[in-house]
């Protein structure tokens, strides 16, 4: 069975590989899973259509057959328990990977996430400067957080898992705001992410896709 997974026509970062649809590429990649593309607008996105398979209007999703999933973390669980390379064999230490994919998506992306709508929403508030600070302030607390956990660490818990998958897509994203430079040890985790040959060839397809130019009508 053919799997679909839906990405922005344009992602709003222009390729740099932020959108979420990369971090399920990356882990259909890893798990050397062929896939198809279906690129969505942004009005195609709140229509019916789209709106049946994500509920709220969103990308990416996961199409195999008579399954269909929403939600990265989901998706990229799903991709992991079915297929050997991103969860580990031993019960406990496999445990610990879904929990890193939990902390990931749960409590550092979303201060980082946060930013975004503070400057691109809100930026034009009267508070706007204020809050920005504040939510730079809750990032930091929340990496430095993680960057004594890591250490001098290659990974989180031994070898590459989903959970780094997970996690260094989500630090991609505190790139921009320079934040990330700021904790040495985890601007080289992130980087040790993106060398994997897997990362390589996601963040080349999704490029691909926002490099080209739009079809006519």
């Amino acid at each position: 069975m053919t799997i679909t997974i839906t990405a922005f026509e344009r992602s709003p970062d222009g390729g740099k590989g932020l959108a979420r649809d990369t971090r399920v590429r990356w882990a259909l990649e890893e798990a050397g899973l062929p896939y198809d593309v279906r690129l969505v607008s942004f009005q195609a996105m709140k229509e019916p259509t789209h709106m049946r398979v994500h509920p709220f209007g969103q990308i990416p999703t996961y199409e195999e057959g008579d399954l269909t999933l929403f939600e990265s973390g989901a998706i990229i669980l799903y991709i992991a328990e079915n297929n050997p390379g991103l969860l580990p064999s031993d019960a406990h230490a496999r445990a610990r990977a879904i929990m890193w994919m939990f902390a990931a998506v749960n409590s550092v992306e979303p201060p980082i996430f946060d930013l975004t709508t503070a400057k691109i929403v809100e930026g034009d508030k009267p508070w706007a400067e204020q809050r920005i600070a504040l939510v730079k302030d809750r990032i930091r607390q929340r990496l430095a957080q993680l960057s004594d956990r890591l250490g001098d660490a290659q990974w989180l818990d031994g070898e590459f898992s989903a959970g780094d998958l997970l996690m260094v897509s989500v630090l991609l994203r505190s790139r921009p705001s320079g934040i990330l430079d700021e904790f040495p040890n985890l601007a080289a985790y992130v980087a040790r992410g993106e060398a994997r040959p897997a990362y390589k060839r996601a963040f080349a397809a999704q490029l691909a896709v926002n490099t080209a130019p739009l079809p006519t009508t």
